[in-house]
């Protein structure tokens, strides 16, 4: 901790107070939950979102809600110099870029034997080359500037996998080595690089599991506190790891997973209840 966060006040160290942020994904979901969550504690929010409509109606919620500051734009991370364009733009406009949140992904469920060509270079190009894109934009922002933090969406599907995840958990893990690595190669510049390893959360994107009892179930009950997550459960961890109260973390995979990792595969033996 640096002399100047040792003197903030505890509650000044959980804010982003006077911050600008960048959220990716923020149309809906995790994202959603992310940009509510930064713009409560402070910052201003740039709601950025492939579905334009998606993130302006977040930004204008945002306002509605009181934010110092809120904007939205369109943004596909498949397009790196679009995403470089944009952040360098929001940078210079604010006189500053502290904090970005890249949360978009997809998932083809297949077995190995099944997969197309297509369909696996369409899985590695958005998870970990959209990724890749956001974090070597931001990266040089932030390194210039001599501060920031960056926070990559990974999974459990980084550490456990199960049959028809194989292209998504491999980017998954792939997001994880991504930021451990960036972490190494800015942290002597101030920019500190984490990725959030969430587990089995509500969004759209799952609405087809959860359509499926059985399936949900088997879900929920798979981890230890014994239910999906919601997508603000996600959104605190991820705006912790923007503030100075996390100035000592980098390189770390923060695992959100309601303890899945944890207990994995258990079994409770007779007489253990």
């Amino acid at each position: 901790m640096t002399q100047e966060h040792s003197r903030q006040s505890v509650p000044a160290l959980f804010g982003l107070h006077d911050r600008v942020v960048a959220v990716i994904g923020a149309g809906s979901g995790i994202g959603e939950a992310v940009a509510h969550a930064c713009a409560g504690l402070g910052a201003t929010v740039a709601c950025l979102d492939i579905d334009v409509d998606a993130a302006q109606r977040v930004s204008e919620d945002l306002k509605g809600a009181g934010a110092s500051g809120a904007e939205a734009a369109r943004m596909d991370i498949l397009d790196g110099e679009g995403v470089r364009t944009y952040l360098s733009d929001l940078a210079a406009r604010h006189g500053r870029l502290d904090g970005v949140v890249c949360t978009p992904a997809i998932n083809v469920r297949k077995p190995i034997l099944s997969y197309t060509a297509e369909e696996f270079q369409k899985v590695v190009n958005m998870n970990l080359g959209g990724s890749f894109n956001v974090l070597q934009s931001a990266g040089r922002i932030m390194k210039d500037a001599g501060r920031g933090s960056i926070v990559l969406f990974s999974s459990i599907r980084a550490k456990v996998v199960e049959p028809g995840q194989s292209v998504y958990a491999a980017t998954k893990s792939g997001i994880i080595q991504l930021a451990r690595t960036a972490a190494a190669e800015l942290s002597p510049h101030g920019v500190r690089v984490n990725a959030l390893t969430p587990g089995v959360v509500e969004t759209p994107l799952t609405k087809p599991i959860k359509s499926q009892p059985d399936w949900y179930k088997a879900y929920a009950d798979h981890n230890a506190l014994g239910r999906w997550a919601q997508p603000m459960e996600m959104a605190g961890p991820t705006a912790f790891l923007l503030t100075d109260a996390a100035s000592y973390i980098t390189g770390s995979a923060m695992y959100v997973d309601g303890g899945w990792t944890a207990i994995d595969g258990r079994f409770q033996p007779p007489g253990m209840s």
